[in-house]
């Protein structure tokens, strides 16, 4: 490993966690642009139940290895760049991995809460989880609205975060062998 790339495992964390981001918001704009009867109209009540389960379920899992991957960032830091960024990119990107970390945890959270919220069970893989709040009908539709805006909001800024990459694996600059796999 050189000195300016992340350890292995926060690498392969960081791309298990772009997949399973990315299928989310697949899933999210599916299930908004469609809502629960429209699906329930083209692939069945069975199909549609499977999807709600493992969308919760990913988000779960998005949120447990957020953690893990928090927790392995401050046990071995960022490697420096080589060469350095200004400023203002510095800023632009740390800010931009904050959001991106801030909005894969509470955006599960939310999920749940508006789930457990809404009368629905909270599950993970099959595993009913308890509900974290009392039926609330219109909490949960308030709270699943939010969900929703956040995952706009996560869109645009994994798609910032995707047009920088791009930017510095054009520029050959050094910064995507940071975290590419290879």
């Amino acid at each position: 490993m050189t000195a300016n790339r992340y350890t292995f495992t926060q690498r392969m964390l960081h791309w298990l966690i772009a997949a399973l981001v990315f299928g989310m918001l697949l899933g999210g704009l599916t299930f908004w642009a469609l809502g629960y009867e429209g699906l329930v109209d083209r692939v069945g009540p069975q199909v549609t139940a499977n999807l709600f389960m493992y969308h919760k379920s990913i988000g779960i899992l998005v949120l447990l290895l957020t953690v893990l991957r928090i927790w392995l960032r401050r046990r071995d830091p960022a490697p420096p760049y080589d060469p350095p960024l200004g400023l203002v990119e510095r800023l632009v990107g740390g800010t931009t991995v904050l959001v991106l970390y801030l909005l894969s945890i509470g955006m599960p959270i939310g999920g749940a809460l508006a789930t457990s919220a809404s009368g629905y069970p909270v599950q993970f893989f099959g595993f009913e989880l308890p509900g974290l709040l009392p039926e609330n009908e219109a909490l949960g539709e308030t709270l699943f609205f939010y969900h929703g805006l956040a995952g706009l909001a996560l869109a645009l800024v994994v798609l910032l975060h995707m047009a920088a990459a791009i930017k510095h694996w054009r520029l050959k600059d050094g910064v995507m062998t940071r975290m590419s796999l290879p």
